[in-house]
């Protein structure tokens, strides 16, 4: 399957998050073989735990999966919004071998923005990064679903 491909699963798994009222954000990681293993969507208002961003369930879901912290070679994580630096830095600590995001986020990325954590030189695993893959789609689900929440009106 495409990285176009696999991040629709993930924009689903965005939109998913938003009808909980969940910031959309959605994420799926994918072994070599084209695999789905894990997905995750945002979820920290439910679940009470500021962690539980859509990479972490993902990756959490992946290393249980797997019985490994450290997750094997070859996996892509997809995630709809540049990761901030906890998900980077989770992703780093994973062995994730490539990260495909959608929509870069200049206020909260933590990857080509803010911490570039990836660029930093204590900073011991680095994914190959690709980003923009469907990001206007990404984008868009977190413009409609703030810009609702800013003016109070139902959707």
């Amino acid at each position: 399957m495409s990285d176009e491909a696999h991040m629709a699963r993930a924009l689903a798994l965005a939109a998913a998050a938003a009808e909980a009222d969940e910031a959309p954000i959605g994420c799926v990681i994918v072994d070599g073989a084209g695999e789905v293993i894990a997905e995750g969507a945002n979820a920290p208002i439910a679940t009470h735990d500021p962690t539980a961003h859509a990479e972490i369930i993902a990756l959490r879901q992946a290393a249980a999966a797997l019985q490994n912290y450290r997750l094997k070679p070859g996996l892509t994580l997809y995630v709809t919004l540049e990761p901030c630096a906890m998900c980077a830095g989770a992703i780093s600590n994973a062995r994730i071998n490539r990260l495909v995001y959608g929509a870069s986020d200049p206020k909260g990325g933590g990857v080509a923005h803010g911490a570039r954590v990836f660029d930093q030189p204590t900073c011991h695993w680095k994914p190959a990064v690709t980003a923009g893959v469907e990001a206007e789609a990404g984008a868009k689900l977190l413009k409609d679903f703030f810009k609702v929440r800013r003016k109070g009106v139902d959707t």
